[in-house]
């Protein structure tokens, strides 16, 4: 009885010690030297080879210092499959190479930090689906430097219950209260309505990638935002620590059945970067709302 007991309280604090971690918004993925391209194709070959889907490549603020690489992978799509709906926007994850000092800095959105926001109160459901992902990122990019395994991004970090329900403060805005961006006949008129109006974006909106779960009428688009009141405007105020938080970007929207959504920039950018003082956040005040403007011409 005294060994059941003993085996019972070890497998408890197990339990108790894995629902106190805290995540943050980034991971290190590895640290090496080179160029910014020649390492944004070594990272690429290497999360192709590890199993992931590579499904875009942009310079996020046209800053050349800066490569994001949009990913998903089997794993990841058949989360958003169970679960469905607004799980949409955890379709794809976002790998970063980053030029700091005098060494490259390959980072990633924490699969874990990501999923509890997004999937919330189901997340048990796709726990395991995203201790595999994060598994495989792990190994994917590990060979590429040293230094990884590291998160970032937020000093103390988030429990998953705190990012189930994260808002960054009073009154603002939690996952649930996206904006929808218009409703559609169908799911086929509002897909086909984005690609028109990203055809003709010209430089202002250009898509870096587009994720589609199939059977579920849900497909993510990642958007690099261009022109005066784009990324170049508030990345650089709001990107000041170390390491740089490049994997921040892009923005997306998602067509979920009919709709298209996209999350409120007061929490989308909070939940990026956590610790952020609202002294930077009123620096970027319009932001939000400047975002907002701009997808809204891709559903008009």
């Amino acid at each position: 009885m005294k060994k059941f007991l003993f085996v019972l309280f070890v497998a408890l604090l197990g339990t108790l010690s894995i629902q106190a971690q805290n995540w943050k918004p980034y991971t290190i993925g590895a640290e090496t030297s080179g160029t910014v391209s020649d390492v944004t194709g070594k990272t690429k070959a290497a999360l192709e080879s590890g199993g992931f889907e590579v499904l875009g490549i942009y310079t996020p603020a046209q800053d050349a210092n800066r490569r994001v690489i949009a990913i998903t992978s089997p794993k990841l799509k058949a989360a958003v499959k169970k679960v469905g709906g607004l799980t949409g926007f955890a379709a794809a994850l976002r790998v970063a190479v980053t030029k700091e000092g005098g060494q490259i800095v390959i980072s990633y959105t924490t699969p874990e930090y990501w999923g509890n926001a997004y999937f919330q109160k189901k997340y048990g459901l796709v726990s395991g689906n995203y201790s595999a992902i994060s598994s495989q990122l792990k190994s994917a990019l590990s060979s590429l430097g040293s230094g990884g395994g590291r998160q970032f991004g937020s000093a103390k970090g988030l429990s998953a219950t705190k990012l189930r329900k994260y808002h960054y403060m009073l009154g603002m805005p939690y996952f649930q209260d996206n904006h929808l961006l218009k409703s559609f006949s169908s799911y086929a008129e509002a897909v086909a309505k984005i690609e028109t109006n990203l055809a003709q974006g010209g430089s202002r909106l250009k898509k870096v990638y587009a994720v589609e779960i199939p059977g579920k009428n849900i497909k993510l688009y990642g958007i690099a935002l261009g022109g005066s009141k784009g990324e170049a405007a508030f990345l650089p105020i709001i990107d000041k620590a170390t390491p740089k938080h490049t994997a921040f970007l892009p923005y997306e929207i998602l067509v979920s059945g009919n709709k298209v959504y996209m999350l409120h920039g007061r929490y989308r950018i909070a939940l990026s970067f956590p610790d952020l003082s609202m002294g930077t956040f009123t620096k970027i005040m319009s932001t939000p709302k400047d975002i907002k403007n701009m997808m809204m011409k891709l559903v008009q």
